[in-house]
């Protein structure tokens, strides 16, 4: 069927409904007489009458009778279908793919997730874990979670959380033996755990400031972890000094699990961004999503 004999049906449909072309044509917004000229144009393509006019009434014909009770039903479930379609915007649903480094996703996300999930049942949301520089857009990822600085130009960044300090924290019995640190330099001389960023293969450098004064320091150790958490649970143990997040070392220094070295040399880093590419059209569950990570001052 040609697209035309769409809004012809429709027109069928309103004069059968009514039984009048007058009530009808007001309800679809026509004229009476466009609207019986559509009619009289759909019954010539059929080749068949459907309708049956006097200067009183309007009947169907039999096959008028089996048009529309074929038809009006399809098109009541197009518009219950479109219906529910609408409604997405109020009730948003589908899968957000997020990749996230552990310590974002402990910090942050989850957090936030918690209570906009519990209200969004119908929302999934998949999050790998991952401490590289993903390719959202080849991995097919919705979005990455990453430092302010590590996003890529090309991308849409909103802030999710507050800039945060590294601390660099050791185990009482490790530090009992060793000579006390003052300056970053003097980490070459003690045994650290490292962390491996996959994105270039290499260990990260731990990054130091002070009066306006920047140091980078690559550390060595006897273990290499590319995951915060075993980074932690090792240096608790006594493995090594460790480079982590000071919120992840907070409770641990408080319990005296831990201990802090070069206090003042610990870095601000800039707070976690979720981004996503900038030709990415936006869903309504996308956006909610975005709208509920979003960071409130």
């Amino acid at each position: 069927m040609r697209r035309e004999n769409f809004s012809d049906l429709v027109g069928f449909l309103g004069v059968a409904q009514e039984r009048s072309f007058t009530r009808a044509a007001a309800k679809l917004g026509v004229t009476p007489s466009a609207l019986s000229h559509s009619i009289q144009g759909l019954e010539q393509r059929l080749g068949i009458r459907l309708l049956m006019r006097t200067t009183r009434s309007v009947s169907l014909t039999e096959a008028g009778e089996r048009l529309l009770l074929t038809v009006s039903p399809r098109f009541e479930e197009i518009e219950s279908e479109l219906g529910r379609l609408s409604e997405l915007k109020d009730k948003p649903s589908g899968t957000v793919r997020i990749t996230a480094a552990d310590y974002a996703i402990d910090a942050i996300l989850w957090p936030k997730l918690t209570p906009f999930l519990r209200v969004h049942p119908d929302i999934h949301v998949e999050i790998t874990i991952d401490y590289g520089l993903t390719d959202i857009v080849s991995q097919r990822f919705d979005a990455g979670v990453r430092g302010g600085s590590q996003v890529a130009k090309d991308m849409i960044a909103v802030r999710i959380g507050p800039d945060f300090r590294f601390a660099v924290v050791g185990s009482p019995d490790y530090l009992r033996t060793r000579e006390t640190l003052k300056t970053p330099h003097d980490l070459t001389d003690h045994v650290c755990v490292n962390l491996r960023l996959p994105t270039h293969g290499g260990l990260y450098a731990w990054e130091f400031e002070r009066d306006g004064h920047e140091e980078r320091v690559r550390v060595n150790g006897q273990l290499t972890f590319n995951n915060t958490d075993r980074v932690l649970i090792a240096a608790i143990e006594g493995f090594g000094l460790a480079y982590v997040p000071e919120d992840l070392v907070r409770c641990h220094i408080v319990a005296g699990r831990l201990s802090p070295v070069l206090e003042p040399w610990w870095p601000t880093a800039p707070g976690y961004h979720l981004y996503y590419a900038s030709r990415r059209q936006a869903s309504p569950v996308f956006a909610a999503l975005v709208d509920a990570l979003r960071l409130r001052r």
